[in-house]
């Protein structure tokens, strides 16, 4: 009996992440296709290694993402990257826009406002009561001040939080992310833009009649 050359033995050895593993990406890679989908989006800032793995697969995952009907958007200035659905006519939501109410909506578009205005000019940081100041003319007449503070509260917290287009950066004060610049969607800007824009010319403080009730949720 003649011993058999290990070159002709096949190891049945698995290779996969765990037993039963069918996907054929690294670990790395996985992970960061797990970030991007999970949103709101990946900080080259804040998570470093997961960034430099992006921008060295970015092919094979953009592969996987269109998979997905996911279109990925990096900004390689400011460094950040986000998932967004296809724009495909037929394509179906593969990523759900987040809820917003009416306030939420108008914070977002005051501080993209903000970032915009401050440009060029290295990190735009926004304080909490200055915020609070610019929202102040959509206070309805059935909300007294303190519900009202409580209502906008809540949406800078979900910006902190949430949405993460804010980080702490003090008292009461907070850094806004270049990515906001891309995070809001065009017809949401027109629309609370208009709005802003009448309320202000006519000093009107009651928007119920002619937007979203702030309890409402849109997507």
């Amino acid at each position: 009996m003649t011993e058999q050359s290990t070159s002709d033995v096949v190891i049945d050895e698995h290779t996969g992440l765990w037993r039963g593993d069918a996907g054929d990406l690294p670990d790395r890679t996985r992970r960061v296709l797990l970030r991007l989908v999970r949103g709101p989006y990946l900080s080259g800032a804040r998570e470093a290694q997961l960034w430099a793995v992006l921008l060295t697969d970015e092919a094979v995952i953009r592969s996987r993402l269109a998979d997905l009907f996911l279109e990925l958007v990096i900004d390689r200035d400011n460094e950040f990257a986000f998932v967004r659905n296809a724009p495909a006519d037929n394509a179906p939501n593969a990523v759900r826009s987040e809820s917003l109410t009416f306030l939420d909506t108008a914070m977002l578009l005051i501080l993209r406002q903000t970032l915009l205005s401050e440009e060029g000019r290295g990190r735009v940081i926004v304080g909490q009561a200055e915020v609070f100041e610019q929202l102040a003319v959509f206070r309805t007449p059935d909300r007294d001040e303190k519900d009202f503070a409580s209502r906008v509260n809540s949406s800078w917290n979900k910006m902190q939080n949430k949405l993460r287009v804010l980080h702490a950066a003090g008292d009461d004060r907070a850094e806004i992310s270049p990515v906001l610049r891309l995070l809001v969607d065009a017809d949401q800007i027109r629309a609370i833009t208009a709005e802003y824009q009448r309320i202000a010319r006519e000093g009107a403080v009651d928007v119920a009649a002619v937007s979203p009730d702030p309890e409402d949720e849109t997507e």
